[in-house]
């Protein structure tokens, strides 16, 4: 038996550092605007008696492939069900390092086809208590839709505007930010406003969506500025990074026409709907 399913990106629509938890982690408040970037995640269940799990990949090529969420979430469900052994594919196409929550999809879409998979039944309420232990955008992927996103991740409330009519444009430089060393370079505000505000006139956008980190990974890697400036240069009515970096998105009206990108982009539409779709 085997199952797919094309976990997708995400971009943030500003994103507000709150405060710093006593765990070191720190509470945000950003708008979660998922795409239609998608991954492959391929299972099939075997009778192996070697490895409870393996896991191969192809596209895009990332580091610590040992650490990968995926097999995380399978532990996870694996110590309450004790599970079957399987296989796992992964074909990358959402660029690892980028702030477009790539690795946090993979994990929570691995945790939504097992559930099925393996007919465990678990309700949406359940799986968040496994996407909260799987990290911080974890649980986003399981609602999928423009939302206001806070605390740790865990709070997500929808937003009631379509934005599904906008192109996006993503643009990824050569290099990753690090979202370690870029939260050690920010420096908390004080006695600021809670929540990032949001106003249906998308004139008042780029003074609404305005990223915490973004001054900062700028000033790690002034090239991002350009990369910016290029964006616009499109036409895009808003521009900005998405989480800690290293990826900038433009929001525009009509499709845009690119030529001669020195950098990986990628340009499509906000997700339609949630794309669990999964083949057996």
């Amino acid at each position: 038996m085997n199952m797919i399913c094309f976990p997708n990106a995400k971009i943030n629509l500003g994103l507000r550092v709150l405060s710093k938890r006593l765990d070191g982690f720190h509470n945000l408040s950003s708008y979660f605007v998922p795409i239609a970037l998608q991954d492959v995640l391929e299972v099939k269940v075997t009778s192996s008696t070697l490895s409870k799990r393996s896991i191969s990949y192809s596209g895009i090529t990332f580091p610590n492939q040992e650490n990968d969420l995926i097999l995380k979430a399978y532990d996870l469900l694996d110590k309450d069900f004790h599970l079957p052994s399987v296989n796992i594919h992964l074909h990358k196409n959402i660029p690892f390092g980028a702030g477009l929550g790539g690795g946090s999809s993979n994990a929570t879409f691995m945790l939504m086809l097992l559930n099925e998979l393996c007919d465990l039944k678990l309700n949406r309420d359940q799986l968040l208590k496994y996407t909260v232990l799987l990290g911080s955008d974890c649980s986003f992927f399981l609602f999928n839709q423009f939302s206001l996103v806070s605390g740790l991740g865990e709070v997500i409330k929808a937003v009631d505007f379509s934005i599904n009519d906008y192109y996006v444009v993503i643009v990824k430089p050569d290099f990753n930010c690090s979202t370690k060393e870029v939260f050690s370079h920010y420096k908390l505000t004080k006695n600021r406003s809670a929540y990032l505000s949001f106003h249906d006139n998308e004139d008042h956008w780029k003074q609404e969506f305005m990223n915490d980190l973004e001054s900062v990974a700028f000033s790690l890697h002034p090239e991002l500025q350009q990369v910016k400036d290029y964006i616009y240069s499109l036409g895009a009515i808003h521009s900005g990074m998405t989480g800690s970096g290293s990826s900038l998105y433009g929001l525009f009206k009509s499709s845009p026409k690119i030529e001669n990108c020195p950098f990986w982009f990628w340009q499509g539409r906000v997700l339609q709907k949630h794309p669990f779709k999964l083949i057996s």
